[in-house]
């Protein structure tokens, strides 16, 4: 019912109502023509040979006085299914090698895209003459050459439209969640780049009607005793300066068939969207149990141990390391702050603990173990397994993270039917009462919803329910409250807060808002330019946090009771940027407390107590105000100096 009152409003554009109009004449005329007229059109009449236009032949006769309008309204069927077969082997193939980089090795995926290049680089004509040549003449080798020249312009299409695909948090959620390559492009991928494909291959469907009709004027295409529409244009230009009609019957059917596949391309895009129409609910197929290849747990407390984890990318100046040498441990039902600045390193090494970092970027640590089993050193099979299991991620935007053209439920049920080897059916009623446990209202007809359909907070929670699909022993949380308002920040907060005390799993919570952390967390990560500069309780954050960015982070939070009539406090300068951190202390620059031994040699973290560890050569003492925290306006003052 969706659907029809879809193609009724499309039809009430002029666009759409054309387009309908020209396809159902076309198909029509292909499926009556053969039956109708096909043996009047192949019955010969000797006493009509080459006969101009008349009333009992408008487009006149050919050679044999067959009748030209019969013969090319019964070309209608031929010279379609061959434009329709030559556009599937293109788009099959294009498709095939454009995502093949998805899928193959690093190395051999530049071949597939380096060959593709070449490929492109030659006149789609000069390709389809070289490969008819190879197949041979007839419609089977012309529907190979045209589909095989066609082949290297979708494969670049889809290529380029799969790599703005494949950054999206969707797909990295799918990857942490176990799901294989090959299941990610034909759940995630191939249904994202479904309307531009659709639009391209009905644009194409015109230009391989012309290109057929060019093989079989040049008489590598349909041979006699078969027509299309090429054929027949080769007869009539014979003798085009006598009959006229003749040559131009099948040059009008070629342009007004090509006009209906390019409306077609764009009702479609209207229409169908791109979206897949399974219908939520319905079970598919099961999929087998995946076999458990987790290593066996060491130390069951001890959740994440991560020792001089470094993030490393190449640049024309150099490698740049963003994360270097941050070291820390999370044990079972813990919480875990991250704070810092914008490009303090927080996400970069979220995403290393969950092996989302891509070539050519370089993943390196002393140790990085998950739940007993090293990351870096375990086979990819079973890492995957592990993380797709046992580790959540809750991304920063919901709307991004969730794939558009997928029901929330349906989503939510998939991490399930890949590690649990439930049911369609099974997994999507876990995925109902995981949406209930997370407190979304009406769960069960939300979960037959799309994203879009959702609030800022119920996709945030959505999220949350997609990492309780399993059993999850770490949940990291990257800026989950961004772009919330107040309350229903407060609310995810509850929610992670919740989902910890019912399932003592581990969180490492992501966040800018140094207050938030403090209020939520048992321990807090400072970290500025890559590495961690303090570590210490949640609970002393306030009164004996000791290096002197932490202070500023702290100071610059404002109060309720903060004087409005006083400028807001900021510390001064910006972090350095990756590639080019100093020798020294990275905060030497924008901290007053700073000498030429801050600016010569890198400190450690250190222990100030047991539960306690600073990287500082001048800490400052309890209880005292960050000296780098300073008001706007001073900062102003200073720069116009």
């Amino acid at each position: 019912m969706a659907a029809l009152k879809k193609w009724r409003a499309v039809a009430a554009t002029p666009v759409g109502a054309t387009a309908l109009v020209l396809l159902t004449l076309v198909a029509v005329t292909a499926v009556l023509a053969p039956i109708l007229w096909g043996e009047a059109a192949e019955t010969a009449d000797p006493s009509g040979m080459l006969q101009g236009p008349s009333a009992e032949h408008l487009l006149g006769t050919d050679a044999l006085g067959r009748d030209v309008l019969l013969r090319v309204l019964v070309a209608t069927r031929l010279s379609i299914l061959l434009a329709l077969a030559s556009v599937a082997i293109g788009i099959v193939l294009g498709i095939v090698l454009g995502t093949a980089p998805a899928l193959l090795p690093r190395w051999a995926g530049r071949i597939v895209v380096g060959a593709v290049n070449i490929a492109v680089a030659f006149p789609s004509l000069l390709l389809a003459l070289f490969f008819a040549v190879i197949f041979g003449v007839g419609v089977f080798g012309g529907m190979l050459a045209i589909g095989f020249a066609m082949a290297p312009s979708f494969a670049r299409f889809t290529h380029t439209l799969s790599a703005a695909i494949t950054g999206r948090d969707y797909i990295a959620a799918a990857r942490v969640a176990g799901v294989s390559r090959f299941r990610i492009l034909i759940r995630h991928l191939l249904p994202n780049i479904g309307e531009p494909l659709v639009i391209n291959a009905t644009i194409a469907a015109g230009g391989a009607l012309l290109a057929f009709a060019g093989l079989s004027y040049l008489g590598l295409g349909v041979q006699v005793p078969a027509y299309d529409w090429g054929k027949l244009l080769s007869e009539g230009l014979n003798r085009i300066y006598i009959n006229p009609a003749a040559a131009i019957g099948p040059t009008i059917a070629v342009i007004l068939t090509g006009l209906a596949f390019n409306l077609l391309g764009e009702t479609a895009a209207s229409v169908l969207g791109g979206r897949s129409a399974r219908v939520f609910g319905i079970p598919l197929r099961g999929a087998a149990p995946v076999p458990s290849a987790h290593a066996q747990v060491v130390d069951d407390s001890m959740v994440l141990a991560v020792d001089d984890l470094r993030v490393t990318f190449p640049s024309p100046a150099g490698p740049i390391t963003p994360v270097r040498g941050v070291s820390f441990s999370i044990g079972k039902g813990e919480a875990i702050g991250v704070v810092g600045e914008s490009g303090s390193g927080k996400s970069l090494t979220a995403l290393a603990i969950a092996q989302l970092i891509e070539k050519p970027g370089d993943v390196a640590a002393a140790r990085l173990d998950f739940a007993g089993t090293p990351l870096l050193g375990a086979p990819e099979k079973s890492v995957r397994a592990l993380l797709g299991s046992s580790l959540a991620m809750v991304f920063q935007d919901p709307m991004t993270s969730f794939n558009p053209t997928r029901r929330i439920g349906w989503q939510l049920a998939e991490a399930s039917v890949e590690h649990q080897g439930l049911s369609w059916k099974q997994a999507t009623e876990r995925a109902v009462d995981r949406l209930r446990s997370v407190r979304v209202p009406a769960a069960q007809r939300r979960a037959g919803q799309y994203p879009h359909e959702f609030s800022g907070g119920m996709r945030q929670r959505a999220m949350i329910a997609m990492g309780l699909m399993n059993t999850p022993k770490l949940i990291i949380a990257d800026e989950p409250t961004t772009a919330l308002d107040v309350t229903v920040q407060r609310q995810v907060l509850r929610v992670l807060d919740s989902v910890r005390q019912g399932t003592d799993a581990a969180i490492l919570l992501i966040s800018h808002d140094i207050a938030v952390v403090s209020q939520t967390c048992d321990r807090v990560l400072v970290m500025y330019a890559g590495r961690i500069v303090e570590d210490l309780p949640a609970s002393r954050l306030h009164t004996e946090a000791r290096h002197p960015y932490t202070r500023a982070l702290i100071d610059v939070v404002p109060e309720l009771d903060t004087d409005r009539a006083q400028p807001l406090r900021t510390i001064p300068g910006r972090p350095p940027a990756p590639g080019a951190f100093p020798a020294g202390c990275a905060f030497a620059d924008r901290c007053p407390l700073a000498t030429e031994l801050c600016r010569e040699q890198d400190p450690g973290l250190s222990a100030e107590r047991s539960d306690h560890r600073v990287a500082c050569w001048h800490p400052v003492s309890d209880g005292a105000s960050s000296p780098a925290a300073g008001p706007v306006r001073v900062e102003i003052e200073e720069k116009n100096r």
